[in-house]
């Protein structure tokens, strides 16, 4: 990997390099995703049996396009009975997690006469995307449902792309049944989003899509958005690695990896006040390339967007830290508790050697859903807040209104809304 000495040019030079694989940074294909979500919304159900026949090589129709209960159970008969157990254990966790988070309604009554609340409600329908092609995430399928189960949703809808032989891939149904997806359809890319924001004869329209996908994917998300709401539009992954002289060079290359080998997209940076430690973790990456099964892809990875900063102080570290918002942040330093306190911008922070980013995307319980390209300076992972919406309650009694309704007139007439001030005044008319 290469290492650089951090100072206010290569961090510059790093935020643009990385804002490169910004969705926002592909608008060349935002032509192709409007003509897909255009014919969607027009032939609905016919244009999407023609792009998944185009792009997955499936005939898909209205009579097999929803994954059936003999399916799943065909599915579970595929899966690794201790897979299994793993996966229950996992939803287990990030169950328990994501309760936590719950918030409620609530009401406050003055003996005025006045009562102000807040109806939490959750969402009535919600479509999960789950990505196919170069691997099978049943870990996302866990982190997109759970919450949403958590926060009460009545129906979730699943779409993934289908395999070349139509079928679902067992893990990820499975993972889908046992979180407690409502339907599952064959269905995946631009098209598969288009369906869920538009409906078509076969997909309900839902009221809101969570979940990462590729750059069509991602594109389409950003279009539909204001027709249903979305979750975020996800960059590729990201990790960094705030650390001093104590930490383990092998530990710290070996998350590094983890993380880039998941494309050539994916960002890989070490952000350390040790010399030393840099050239060992270097040495480290290169020992484990030639042994890891995707040395291909890290490699690639790591030669677009690894690289190894050398900080004069931990202050400029925890600085570039804040100023790159990276998805996940581990921190490896003779006091992780107290670096983390001044830790304002990351997607998922993870504190001290034994706390490895893996361990978050599986096991743990919090959501490995986060915000990617900076966006953690202002998003936050997706959680039960995403599933549910607050609608403000007021109610006034006669008595409570006529102490105030003047002020309220005054204010409108101020801003020349007459009618509004009329829609007060007519309540007291010949009583004052």
């Amino acid at each position: 990997m290469r290492i650089e000495k951090l100072d206010e040019n290569t961090k510059k030079n790093l935020l643009e390099d990385l804002l490169k694989r910004s969705p926002n940074s592909y608008a060349q294909y935002e032509a192709s995703v409007q003509e897909i979500l255009d014919k969607v919304r027009k032939e609905r159900d016919a244009a999407v049996f023609s792009y998944t026949e185009k792009f997955d090589g499936v005939k898909i129709y209205a009579e097999n396009i929803l994954v059936t209960e003999e399916e799943i159970q065909e599915a579970y008969a595929q899966v690794d009975v201790g897979l299994l157990r793993i996966i229950r254990k996992a939803l287990k966790n990030i169950e328990s997690y994501h309760q936590k988070q719950m918030q409620y309604s609530w009401f406050d009554s003055k003996p005025d006469g006045t009562m102000l609340g807040q109806k939490v409600t959750a969402l009535q329908r919600v479509g999960v995307y789950v990505p196919g092609g170069k691997a099978v995430y049943p870990s996302s399928v866990l982190m997109n449902i759970m919450p949403a189960k958590v926060a009460g949703v009545e129906e979730i809808i699943m779409v993934t792309p289908p395999g070349r032989d139509g079928k679902v891939n067992p893990t990820t149904l499975v993972a889908a049944k046992e979180a407690g997806a409502d339907a599952v359809y064959k269905v995946g890319g631009a098209q598969a989003v288009a369906a869920l924001a538009f409906g078509t004869e076969s997909i309900p329209k839902v009221d809101k899509i969570v979940g990462p996908g590729n750059i069509y994917v991602a594109l389409a998300k950003k279009a539909v958005y204001g027709h249903v709401s979305i979750d975020s539009i996800a960059g590729p992954s990201e990790i960094l690695v705030l650390a001093d002289d104590t930490a383990n060079p092998r530990y710290v290359a070996a998350d590094l990896l983890s993380q880039a080998e998941h494309d050539e997209l994916a960002s890989a940076i070490l952000v350390t006040t040790s010399s030393s430690l840099a050239e060992k973790v270097s040495e480290e990456t290169e020992k484990f390339i030639q042994k890891l099964s995707r040395g291909g892809i890290i490699q690639k990875s790591l030669d677009n967007y690894g690289h190894i900063l050398v900080a004069d102080t931990l202050e400029e570290a925890i600085d570039a830290a804040n100023e790159i918002a990276s998805e996940h942040l581990e921190i490896m330093t003779a006091d992780p508790y107290q670096v983390m306190t001044k830790i304002r911008n990351a997607g998922a922070i993870f504190i001290g050697e034994y706390s490895s980013e893996p361990l978050g995307d599986y096991f743990a319980g919090p959501n490995h859903i986060l915000p990617t390209n900076g966006t953690a300076k202002f998003f936050s992972p997706l959680s039960v807040d995403d599933f549910l919406k607050k609608s403000s309650i007021i109610a006034y009694s006669k008595e409570a209104l006529k102490e105030i309704h003047t002020d309220i007139e005054q204010f409108a007439e101020a801003e020349q809304l007459t009618a509004h001030a009329n829609s007060i005044r007519v309540r007291f008319e010949g009583q004052d």
